[in-house]
């Protein structure tokens, strides 16, 4: 059975507070919009181009999606694009990766190699 990856772009800082916890509740995006916002792999780039430009100290978040279970839901965004949506805490156990997500020097990251 093939897992789909989906991902979340944290602050150092929220991460580590979310570890301490056990779970992660969100960032105050996710608070105000009542989910846990995630991109799939070919929404990363411009989810981190859009809402990060310009921040340091992040980490990339990955999570497989059919962990969730029935609290992660795919959702239409402004333009028609399903994006997943967690409607629950993110159990720290069920994060399968999280690795920094520094900057490149000018306006974007440096993404893993494994993210296309």
């Amino acid at each position: 059975m093939t897992m789909t990856r989906i991902y979340k772009i944290v602050p150092s800082s929220l991460w580590s507070e979310a570890e301490k916890a056990g779970r992660f509740s969100g960032a105050p995006v996710d608070h105000a919009d009542g989910f846990i916002h995630f991109s799939a792999v070919d929404q990363l780039r411009e989810t981190a181009a859009k809402h990060f430009a310009g921040q340091s100290d992040l980490l990339l978040v990955t999570v497989e999606a059919e962990a969730l279970g029935p609290a992660l839901k795919w959702e239409p965004s402004r333009g028609g694009a399903l994006f997943p949506h967690l409607y629950a805490a993110l159990s720290v156990a069920d994060v399968a990766d999280v690795r920094p997500l520094p900057p490149d020097g000018g306006d974007g990251f440096q993404f893993p190699e494994d993210i296309p």
